[in-house]
């Protein structure tokens, strides 16, 4: 199965980077920051097109057509485009995130940035890997030390888990903290070791399901705010290489 979802997050991608600056249709769903556009919408028309012929019998979550029938042991869980904002802009920090779940549990994952043609992928149980190279967190153990990242959501304005505030609270504390814009490479880069932790408040099983797997496959640790194990239907999410785990439940929980 791992196989034919790279094949289509790979298919999906090339669309994305292929419509670059070729937007005809922008809309905002319920706010001026959330943005879908034509190519969110065929991106994944496209992915579910390859499921119905491919796996007939599987069930589908996606971001912007939501779940659809047949209920099965299995589903897709679809973002078909991580960073629309990033995308409308020709930013190239976006990607494609499919995760396969069965029996509630993901056991397969991929997400492919078509800017660096970088692809993650991860079966449950058997390691993560980037473009065939396998993934391994970083060894950093002090958050003055790690390099975090981050994401503000589209209702920051309302400050939901005061995300404001640990945004504030980990500048003082961390080496650096980045924003680019993607949830799913964001934890990717985690499990790359390119980061040593991220944390962000209001996602979706979308944007989770396949790179949530990918850092756990390298040696990642994930779990809620409050340190209780990770489910991708929650909304809250912090992961980093283990080792800085604690410090960073810690600032969490001092703003909670």
């Amino acid at each position: 199965m791992i196989d034919r979802i790279i094949e289509i997050a790979k298919q999906a991608g090339k669309f994305l980077k292929e419509n670059e600056g070729k937007i005809i249709e922008i809309n905002e769903k319920g706010s001026f920051t959330n943005l879908v556009t034509n190519v969110d919408r065929g991106s994944e028309v496209m992915i579910k097109e390859f499921i119905a012929k491919n796996f007939p019998e599987h069930g589908i979550l996606a971001e912007e057509s939501g779940a659809s029938l047949p209920l099965s042991e299995y589903k897709w869980i679809i973002d078909p485009l991580d960073g629309t904002t990033n995308f409308t802009h020709a930013f190239p920090v976006y990607c494609v995130s499919i995760g396969v779940e069965r029996k509630g549990e993901v056991v397969a994952g991929a997400v492919y940035d078509p800017n660096f043609d970088e692809l993650f992928s991860a079966e449950k149980g058997s390691g993560s890997f980037l473009n065939g190279r396998r993934l391994k967190v970083t060894l950093s153990n002090t958050l003055e030390r790690s390099m975090l990242a981050t994401g503000f959501p589209y209702d920051i304005k309302h400050n939901p888990f005061n995300c404001i505030q640990h945004f504030e609270a980990f500048l003082t504390r961390a080496q650096a903290v980045r924003r680019l814009g993607s949830a799913a490479l964001d934890i990717c880069y985690v499990a790359a070791g390119r980061l040593d932790g991220f944390w962000e408040v209001n996602l979706h099983p979308w944007d989770t399901a396949a790179a949530a797997l990918i850092a756990n496959e390298a040696g990642a640790k994930v779990t809620g705010f409050h340190g209780e194990k990770y489910s991708i239907y929650q909304r809250d999410i912090v992961l980093s290489n283990g080792l800085i785990h604690d410090e960073m439940i810690e600032v969490l929980r001092q703003n909670l």
